[in-house]
């Protein structure tokens, strides 16, 4: 059986230091206009993973996704989730825009009981000062620990963040609970905190849920470089993270963010 969502893309990120979502912008590196944000996206497809399993994925579960295409503002969005027929545990996502053209894939998982990685491979580190330096291969290389970011969920953030991406699940809009899609915003803000950027785009990532985010805790984003590496004229590095609440895990995986696309200075 195939589950269907479907939202309206918006560009939120305007205003924001990656100009990427800007349309004059994008236009010259090729693309139809500004970019509504991965992570945005991210929140659009956990939508109906988390109408599927509830808390439980919240607390326990994965979701990976490849972005493939763009999406752009007032773009339909149809996200597809469909039973994995291997395994009971798992679904797979794509999402779609109103051509039919398939932006984005994932695959998610109900829970993941291995053990959380080591606290100590992710050492707290104090943010550079401001503006941080630029982003360039020998720069992450030479500071493979990146400078921890913390940022508070609290229940007035809650209304603002869930309009902003459409999301109507009565379990975020009580507020008390950090939502998948505000989670991935916040592996964008690790990245920028740590390092100044022009046009720059979220390629793909996997994360899992360790825990839930309730309202007064503070989320401590700490993040390593896995790599730095050149595909076809676009620059990369992969992050391994691992977010915090005070002492406790509640976030890990690995991001690939392209930091210096094609074309771009």
């Amino acid at each position: 059986m195939v589950v269907s969502y479907r939202v309206t893309a918006r560009n939120n990120a305007v205003a924001s230091s990656n100009r990427m979502h800007d349309d004059t912008v994008a236009r010259s590196l090729g693309f139809g206009g500004g970019l509504v944000p991965g992570a945005d996206v991210w929140a659009y497809m956990a939508h109906p993973v988390l109408e599927t399993w509830g808390r439980t994925w919240l607390e326990r579960g994965t979701m990976e996704v490849r972005f493939q295409a763009p999406f752009y503002a007032g773009d339909t969005v149809d996200v597809e989730l469909a039973h994995d027929p291997a395994d009971a545990d798992a679904v797979v996502l794509r999402a779609l825009n109103g051509a039919g053209q398939v932006c984005a894939t994932g695959r998610a998982t109900r829970c993941d009981d291995t053990p959380p990685p080591s606290m100590s491979d992710f050492p707290v580190e104090p943010l550079p000062d401001w503006p941080p330096p630029r982003a360039s291969r020998e720069h992450f290389e030479s500071h493979r620990v990146l400078g921890t970011l913390e940022s508070p969920w609290s229940t007035d953030l809650a209304e603002p963040y869930l309009d902003s991406v459409d999301e109507t699940s009565a379990l975020l809009r009580s507020g008390d609970v950090a939502p998948p899609g505000w989670l991935a915003r916040l592996t964008d803000f690790v990245l920028v905190a740590n390092v100044t950027l022009g046009p720059w785009i979220f390629a793909q990532a996997r994360l899992r849920h360790l825990g839930l985010v309730h309202a007064g805790d503070v989320v401590a984003a700490r993040a390593t470089v896995a790599s730095v590496y050149e595909r076809s004229g676009h620059r990369f590095v992969d992050l391994d993270l691992l977010f915090t609440a005070g002492e406790r895990p509640v976030l890990c995986g690995r991001k690939t963010a392209i930091y210096q696309p094609r074309g771009a200075a």
